[in-house]
């Protein structure tokens, strides 16, 4: 397992009966997390003097429990970059710490690469990726449906003062964008995808991302230039294991580029138990070069 350990300003403090103690700067939160199915004792004091705790409803969705007054935004910093943090519907937050091992990986081989990288990422979210790519010196497309989500990433490039670097902002379907992309011979060296579990197609059409997620890659590894760095492919579908992805990716890309493909679970340090909550999936392919 890639465990993602390089924040200060984030803590899995605990995590039992399925839900998470967590410590966002200064701000304690407990969060719902279904596949936290042990009852170990929860001894941290910090469960009963929280900052807020999401809790669930019977009807799907749910709401935060304030306990003590929380800002509307806060920030939190990882290494050189600046995140804002918003207690969102539906449990989150703006960032996904676990992630953290992979903006690392992928600002490593941007920096290290003899040109500048143009890197595209994906369902961009609020720019966590984005930023680290920025940060590390590429050239970044980022693309997400979301307006808001699109705002925020730009809001995250001020904080982190590389509003000046060069990026697009894009509020775009990346199924119609990546094809768009295609007819105009756009390429790009680096590859960042995290798509949600759940999402419409171009025609406005549900899909899974079990049903669609083969196809998806084949479209966008043709985006890929000729001497390209990286595709990181990430997952919190329950049904794609890291072997699954890595599968599509060998299947996929490794006979036109050549490479090789990793695969691995992402987790979390749990402070209190010195264990491991695994956080997701990532399937990762590399030129070599």
């Amino acid at each position: 397992m890639r465990i993602a350990d390089n924040f200060k300003d984030y803590e899995l403090i605990d995590c039992s009966g399925g839900e998470r103690l967590e410590r966002w700067g200064d701000i304690i939160l407990i969060r719902p997390d279904p596949q936290i199915i042990w009852n170990t004792e929860k001894k941290n004091p910090l469960w009963d003097n929280a900052h807020a705790r999401y809790i669930r409803s019977d009807k799907g969705g749910g709401r935060w429990q304030v306990y003590k007054k929380l800002p509307d935004r806060w920030n939190i910093a990882y290494k050189n970059l600046s995140f804002n943090v918003r207690t969102m519907g539906f449990k989150h937050t703006g960032v996904f710490p676990e992630q953290g091992v992979n903006w690392d990986y992928a600002a490593e081989k941007i920096r290290s690469a003899d040109k500048q990288l143009s890197i595209l990422n994906l369902f961009g979210y609020t720019g966590c990726a984005t930023l680290s790519a920025l940060e590390a010196g590429a050239r970044v497309c980022h693309v997400d449906a979301s307006k808001g989500m699109v705002q925020w990433a730009s809001d995250n490039a001020r904080e982190s003062s590389l509003q000046d670097k060069p990026v697009r902002w894009l509020v775009d379907d990346c199924i119609k964008f990546v094809r768009r992309e295609l007819r105009r011979g756009n390429r790009y060296d680096g590859i960042i995808m995290d798509p949600p579990s759940y999402g419409r197609g171009p025609g406005g059409e549900v899909w899974k991302l079990e049903e669609q997620i083969y196809s998806f890659i084949e479209l966008t590894s043709e985006l890929l230039s000729e001497d390209a760095s990286f595709f990181i492919l990430n997952s919190y579908t329950a049904g794609l294991s890291p072997s699954v992805m890595k599968y599509i990716l060998d299947s996929v890309i490794v006979p036109r580029h050549g490479g090789k493909v990793t695969c691995d679970e992402i987790g979390l340090p749990v402070t209190d138990s010195g264990l491991v909550l695994p956080c997701g999936s990532t399937a990762i392919w590399e030129s070599g070069k």
